[in-house]
């Protein structure tokens, strides 16, 4: 089993054991490690990129109870030193907390969140409804959005029987594995760019400012 640094820091430069480095059916190397700073693709969330040494870590994927990290060559076992990719993780970090707070603007107007998308270009979050609901329009969803940034609440991770759940300050927390910005402010400008309905589904498609 993978120890995932990332549940509980923000690092991106560390220190790990390589296990072991197997072949891949596509002719790349799978890593693994006693611990990582890598998260891997999944949860709505793309994988980080970065380095194990000077290795390129081409992707990240969860197998079972461990992470592996995909690399073109292999990698003798023992002391590594690894390096996310910390720009590109803190523009994965405000997508997936935007997505968390615009999760919970619809459920203000009734909705209930079924899936999430937080991928760069093409931020998405899917919701049910709960009876008969009105359709926000991007300004409501957004006013609300930019009212809990100005309160710059902090993250607030816990642990309830080994389930992750990633809040802001006393807002609701969703069980989550993936990473989010230290408080509300370092998201940035959110953008939503469409609200519509599609079989009895309401989906809104989200960016940001850089």
């Amino acid at each position: 089993m993978t120890e995932r640094l990332y549940y509980t820091c923000d690092n991106t430069e560390g220190p790990a054991n390589l296990l072991s480095c197997s072949a891949e059916p596509d002719g790349r190397y799978a890593v693994a490690l006693d611990r990582t700073l890598f998260h891997p693709q999944g949860g709505g969330q793309p994988a980080d990129a970065g380095w194990i040494d000077e290795i390129p870590v081409e992707t990240v994927i969860a197998r079972d109870d461990d992470v592996l990290h995909i690399v073109a060559t292999p990698i003798e076992p023992g002391v590594v030193k690894l390096r996310v990719d910390a720009s590109q993780r803190q523009l994965h970090a405000r997508l997936h907390s935007a997505g968390h707070l615009i999760g919970l603007a619809g459920t203000e107007y009734g909705w209930q969140p079924v899936k999430a998308h937080h991928w760069p270009g093409e931020g998405r979050i899917t919701f049910s409804a709960k009876g008969s609901n009105s359709l926000p329009d991007c300004a409501s969803l957004l006013a609300k959005i930019s009212a809990w940034q100005a309160e710059d609440l902090p993250r607030r991770v816990t642990f309830d029987g080994g389930l992750r759940e990633v809040g802001f300050g006393e807002l609701p927390a969703y069980p989550c594995g993936g990473t989010h910005v230290a408080r509300l402010s370092d998201i940035g400008q959110v953008t939503i760019t469409q609200v519509k309905m599609k079989k009895g589904q309401m989906i809104v498609n989200y960016t940001l400012v850089s």
